[in-house]
């Protein structure tokens, strides 16, 4: 399977604090990479820099033969690669619709196809068009995070910890969905949860003090007692 993103021994400062400090990892198309690790490991700042939120100072990402490191983040989004932050990121003045709208970035036919897609996926966004997004429950706000990454046509999509304070049935909702999105998109995943980690992915990397300490297919990780004990806490 081809690589459609790769970082290679990424760094990354935030003010004068040294976050990343060794981040490499190979996102194959197609699949879903999990990146795991501790609270303050440096997950979501890998995110943030793939989509140059937080820049790298030092390394390279490369996105389908290109080195992206450069470039701001509006021309990385243009270029295929959606966010869906931590925060969900929504404009809670704005209604869900609205929220829609302000994502898509081509207003075409396949664009029309893929949010009527999306609202088949999440049909409370489609119960909720004309409300403010603010109005919205926790699960909801996820859901419709995720829908304005998905709606434009991105061949990859990077999402930071989806399950965040979300009750455990509308988690399990939010897995099926991203199983389904899998079929159509390429992802990269952070997420505390291990069994929907472990569920959702094919293959994982660790993040340790900001650097990867290891990396393989979630099988077999799924196996290892004493790497998810010594890197993720679990016992």
């Amino acid at each position: 399977m081809s690589s459609l993103l790769k970082l290679n021994h990424i760094e990354t400062h935030i003010g004068q604090y040294h976050i990343l400090q060794g981040v490499s990892v190979e996102v194959k198309k197609g699949e879903v990479t999990v990146l795991l690790g501790r609270n303050g490991a440096g997950k979501t700042t890998t995110l943030r820099t793939i989509m140059g939120l937080n820049p790298a100072s030092k390394g390279s990402i490369v996105y389908k033969g290109e080195e992206i490191q450069s470039l701001p983040t509006y021309t990385i989004a243009k270029k295929g690669i959606g966010y869906v932050p931590e925060d969900q990121g929504i404009f809670s003045g704005l209604t869900v619709e609205e929220n829609m709208k302000v994502a898509i970035q081509i207003d075409n036919e396949e664009t029309s196809k893929r949010l009527d897609y999306i609202l088949n996926l999440f049909p409370d966004l489609k119960k909720f068009w004309k409300k403010p997004g603010g109005l919205l429950s926790g699960g909801q706000k996820q859901m419709l995070s995720v829908a304005r990454a998905y709606v434009n046509e991105n061949e990859l999509l990077l999402i930071d910890e989806p399950s965040k304070g979300l009750a455990p049935i509308v988690v399990e909702k939010v897995m099926e969905s991203i199983m389904q999105m899998k079929e159509q998109t390429t992802i990269v995943l952070v997420e505390q949860n291990f069994y929907m980690a472990s569920t959702i992915g094919d293959c994982f990397y660790i993040i340790d003090d900001g650097r990867t300490v290891s990396n393989g297919l979630m099988k077999q990780l799924k196996e290892d007692e004493e790497m998810k004990r010594k890197y993720l806490g679990i016992a």
